[in-house]
């Protein structure tokens, strides 16, 4: 495994001047692309919800799978928030910002401190020294083994399956979104408040059509269906076994975008509504490329199709990784500790 991860590492360094030239080709936005994106994702998406306020007159249980449904159309207008983030959906960089506070309206994201927050996601992604903002919590085995009780009791929490992607997405979206960070500059503060703002209005309005209760009920399996979709495929993009970790000073931005962000390959379906964010490892490499042209990058380049993929089924092994193990550079479980347990013992009696 390490030879194999020294001779990716030397073919990308050998590569970069290549990648950088097949990268720029695709980082052009088209714009009746990017206008037919937005088309078949938001208007889906609000003709749900009309479909949801006629069902009601009927049943419940009509209305909630429609809610269901409008959840994948939600990821795939929070994909369009995202690139406008990037600057990467329209050439216009006006275009980019008044599509990103709309769609963050109706994600209940900030746009412009969630902009700020991922750009430091993307300059330090697999830096071991640079954790803690913008990731999923991830400890070295090292670290777990020294931290405190409580510490070992909290991380084991919020790694919990259940506390990971149903309860985390929720507290995110609902309530982290409506404070800005400490270190934000005044255009993210105040982008906190402009959509805090819009989105009461928009409450208020769906409230006096819908009744409260069921708006409410609604938007809750909206955002909850739709953030605990989000959340599992920035999981499984950064928390797969052989991921890229280093020390600030060995770190590389390649091996980081190759090694360190997966190729998430989904059945047809689950690409389109998670808008081609699987080729992870082609979006870290180079932000400014749309997520209409990913793929398309993606196969340009046999060098980026030697990543090996992380397919639907073998993706729910992440589960199981826990740590970061610096010995033998991949994520383990829980389980590994009772290993190494089970030989510190043998060495002592020895």
């Amino acid at each position: 495994m390490e030879k194999t991860r020294e001779f990716a590492q030397n073919e990308q360094q050998g590569s970069c001047s290549a990648w950088k030239e097949i990268v720029a080709k695709y980082q052009t936005p088209a714009h009746w692309r990017a206008v037919w994106q937005v088309v078949n994702s938001v208007v889906p998406y609000a003709t749900l919800w009309a479909l949801m306020y006629w069902s009601l007159s009927v049943s419940y249980w009509i209305a909630i799978p429609l809610a269901i449904l409008a959840a994948g159309f939600l990821v795939r207008v929070f994909i369009i928030f995202h690139d406008c983030g990037h600057g990467s959906f329209f050439k216009s960089r006006l275009a980019n910002d008044i599509l990103g506070f709309v769609t963050g309206v109706l994600t209940f994201t900030p746009y412009y401190l969630w902009r700020w927050e991922h750009s430091i996601h993307h300059a330090s992604s697999g830096d071991l020294d640079k954790r803690g903002l913008g990731d999923v919590w991830t400890l070295t085995v090292q670290e777990y083994l020294e931290a405190s009780r409580w510490k070992k009791f909290a991380y084991r929490l919020a790694r919990n399956p259940i506390v990971l992607f149903v309860i985390a997405p929720l507290f995110l979206f609902l309530i982290k979104h409506r404070f800005a960070s400490a270190k934000a500059g005044k255009r993210e503060r105040l982008s906190v408040q402009w959509a805090n703002l819009a989105i009461l209005l928009m409450a208020a309005g769906m409230s006096s059509v819908f009744g409260i209760e069921a708006y409410v009920l609604l938007q809750l399996i909206v955002l909850m269906v739709a953030g605990s979709a989000g959340v599992w495929l920035f999981y499984i993009q950064h928390q797969f076994e052989d991921v890229y970790w280093e020390h600030h000073g060995q770190w590389d931005y390649t091996a980081a975008a190759l090694q360190g962000s997966s190729f998430y390959k989904l059945p047809r379906i689950l690409q389109w509504f998670s808008g081609n964010i699987g080729f992870h490892h082609i979006h870290h490499l180079s932000p400014r490329i749309p997520n209409y042209n990913l793929e398309k990058c993606h196969d340009a380049e046999p060098l980026f199709q030697t990543v090996k993929p992380v397919t639907l089924f073998s993706s729910f092994k992440s589960l199981t990784f826990r740590l970061w193990d610096e010995q033998q550079r991949k994520l383990v479980g829980y389980r590994h500790l009772r290993m190494l347990r089970r030989q510190q013992k043998q060495a002592a009696r020895g």
